[in-house]
């Protein structure tokens, strides 16, 4: 780094560069991870140490107190990627360091505690909003604390545990959780022993674990775990050395990585561990390159970690950065295809093979052919090609294990009406009725009950007029389709779900009736061919991707893109209920991601595009419904949109084809899920 930094802070931003700000100082920088190049920027307002960065739902930082002096100590200000700029803000209540910033589910900041500048540790907690670039009072803690740990669980209460009474006072036991609805602190179980100086890491279980710390004066390598569901905690075994002011950080595995601190005095520490949730077990791992204490440590979007700065020896800070490699990271290469594509099918076949079929290449002209991944050699075969070249089509596995392909363009100016079917125990395309209507950009649903193939929506040509409200049925044993009910609104770029009940469920995209991007959604019924209007969306949106959660009664909509652009936002729809409500943001806007259900029940979302300054992605994300919670699952060998994926056989992922930076792509990924 340009500069020294002891205890700074390191913040991944959505464009995957850090920002690393203070550590004694007000300069801050840029690292980019992909090139592992730094970049200096414009300084903070006061030098700053022991301070906060959170990162805002609007992408901006905001970076509060721990200042080195009272006038950095009492100011907060907010850093802006788009700019490379920061902004001053105001009221904050009194000069904080040591203190915990904490983003709540509702994109509120809270601050709470900290040590006032005078050596007094603090009751009080403030609400930052940013919408209003205001902070207001909240509920005082129980306790006044400093050097404690805060940490958001996934029913969006945050529990703070440990620290002093004082800069020198008691070391505490108690632990207290904040409910942001009512703004109030309640009494939570005391940990089994005091800590300060400790970590608190939330696992992909949604438990807390919380590692080392001083007890007293001494330091400690007993660790516990606090469980929301029954508000206990658990001892969970001793770390392999005593450990304080260490840093943990949770990997896309959903190990925690412990690393440097001291053992309660000199020499501080270079060695680092390993926690498994799964086991309950600690490993040593790989030493740091140098001694690290009061560093600052971040997850970066490739499953790597960063670490950074801190002191080696007393009187010696440090500079220096490096990355941590996990045994094992989530991506890797797979066998690339035999021609660029973009705009393809992908579906497993009742083999195990995976069926790509068509796609475009530069220039927008469609490919007709056709091959078959093998997991287990990791190849391609070439089968043969599709009877007629075509992209943005629909891939639709029937109960009978063929394939259903449908509509699509040949190129820029032309819509198909042609259908064709796969049959993988002779290899042979066998043409089919063509669809009543020509379109692309539509959905394909199979019907659970009948075995019939839903066609709804698209578009038939260029222009908003020319998106489709009609839906069309395939009946596998004629090879035929039929017209069925129309839809109350066209769409195209819409999304939709077949339900436990055998209804379909139809959502947003983009309608030429009323606003261009909808809300609305509607249910199609098979056993009398028509549509009914349902509960709306909260955001209209369109490009967006659907999953069924569970046993189909709730259904997960992600991303897409809105009236604001590129979509964070969430929703969950209960099927009993007919309504939606919003769920946890993504970690980045997506626009035209692909998602899939793993074996575990999670949902991996993949891609897509970013908007305005951040482009076609690489990074990927996955849902955990139990936990209500988004982590980063790692990123692609290349940025990449337009591909497609199917599960393998294994229960790992594979996506293929797409679009990058530099056009169509002949690549492929596997990603392999966590435990």
């Amino acid at each position: 780094m340009a500069s020294v930094r002891v205890d700074p802070t390191a913040t991944v931003l959505r464009n995957g560069y850090v920002l690393v700000a203070g550590g004694g100082t007000s300069a801050a920088e840029l690292h980019d991870p992909r090139t592992g190049r730094w970049f200096t920027l414009g300084a903070m307002a006061a030098s700053r140490q022991r301070h906060t960065a959170t990162l805002l739902a609007s992408g901006r930082v905001l970076v509060v107190g721990g200042g080195t002096s009272a006038q950095g100590a009492g100011g907060s200000e907010v850093f802006d990627p788009d700019t490379n700029t920061w902004t001053g803000v105001g009221g904050l209540d009194l000069p904080r360091s040591q203190h915990t910033a904490t983003l709540l589910s509702d994109g509120r900041v809270l601050v709470a505690g900290g040590d006032s500048g005078a050596g007094n540790a603090l009751f009080t907690a403030l609400l930052y909003t940013p919408a209003t670039n205001t902070w207001s009072a909240t509920g005082r803690m129980g306790a006044p604390r400093v050097g404690h740990t805060a940490t958001l669980l996934s029913d969006g209460r945050v529990l703070v545990a440990g620290g002093r009474d004082s800069a020198n006072g008691t070391v505490l036991t108690s632990a207290e959780l904040y409910d942001p609805a009512s703004g109030t602190w309640l009494a939570a179980a005391p940990m089994g022993i005091q800590r300060t100086g400790h970590t608190a890491t939330l696992l992909l279980s949604g438990q807390v674990l919380v590692t080392g710390g001083f007890v007293g004066s001494l330091a400690t390598a007993t660790t516990e775990l606090y469980d929301p569901a029954t508000g206990g905690w658990t001892p969970k075994g001793e770390l392999p050395s005593l450990r304080v002011f260490h840093t943990a950080t949770l990997l896309i595995s959903g190990q925690v990585l412990v690393a440097g601190g001291s053992h309660g005095g000199q020499p501080y520490l270079e060695n680092a561990t390993l926690f498994d949730p799964v086991t309950s077990t600690w490993t040593e791992t790989t030493r740091m390159a140098t001694r690290r204490i009061s560093h600052a440590a971040t997850l970066l979007p490739s499953g790597e970690v960063l670490v950074l700065g801190g002191v080696a020896q007393a009187g010696v800070l440090n500079a220096s950065a490096e990355r941590y490699r996990p045994s094992s990271l989530p991506w890797r290469p797979a066998a690339s295809l035999t021609a660029a594509r973009m705009q393809l099918s992908a579906t497993r076949l009742p083999t195990g093979a995976v069926l790509v079929t068509g796609g475009a290449v530069a220039g927008g002209s469609a490919l007709a052919s056709a091959a078959l991944y093998d997991e287990t050699t990791d190849t391609w075969q070439d089968t043969a090609p599709l009877r007629t070249a075509r992209f943005l089509h629909s891939a639709t596995p029937l109960n009978d294990g063929r394939v259903l392909v449908t509509g699509g363009q040949k190129d820029a100016s032309t819509w198909l009406s042609a259908s064709e079917v796969y049959a993988p125990a002779t290899g042979v395309w066998t043409q089919v009725a063509d669809l009543g209507t020509r379109r692309a950009r539509h959905t394909a649903t199979l019907l659970s009950g009948s075995g019939k193939v839903l066609v709804s929506g698209g578009v038939s040509g260029t222009g908003s007029a020319s998106n489709l409200a009609s839906a069309e049925l395939f009946d596998p044993a004629t090879g035929t389709w039929s017209p069925t009910g129309t839809m109350a609104r066209s769409r195209s770029l819409h999304a939709a779900v077949p339900l436990s009940s055998g209804e379909v469920l139809v959502m947003g995209g983009i309608s030429t009736d009323g606003a261009a991007v909808t809300a609305t959604a509607e249910l199609y019924n098979p056993a009398t061919g028509s549509w009914r209007s349902t509960g709306s969306l909260a955001t209209a949106r369109y490009g967006h991707v659907a999953v069924p959660l569970g046993n189909g009664e709730r259904v997960l909509v992600v991303g897409g893109w809105g009236a604001d652009g590129a979509l964070r936002s969430v929703e969950l729809y209960d099927v009993a209920l007919g309504t939606w409500k919003s769920e946890s943001p993504l970690g980045t806007p997506r626009y035209l991601p692909h998602a899939i259900k793993l074996a575990s029940g999670r949902v991996l979302v993949v891609t897509g595009e970013g908007g305005a300054g951040l482009g076609v992605l690489d990074s990927a994300e996955v849902y955990d419904a139990a936990t209500r919670a988004w982590t980063p699952a790692g990123t692609l060998a290349q940025r990449n949109t337009h591909h497609d994926l199917a599960l393998l056989p294994s229960g790992r992922v594979l996506v293929v084809g797409g679009s990058g930076t530099s056009g169509p792509r002949v690549g492929a990924d596997v990603y392999s899920p966590t435990p």
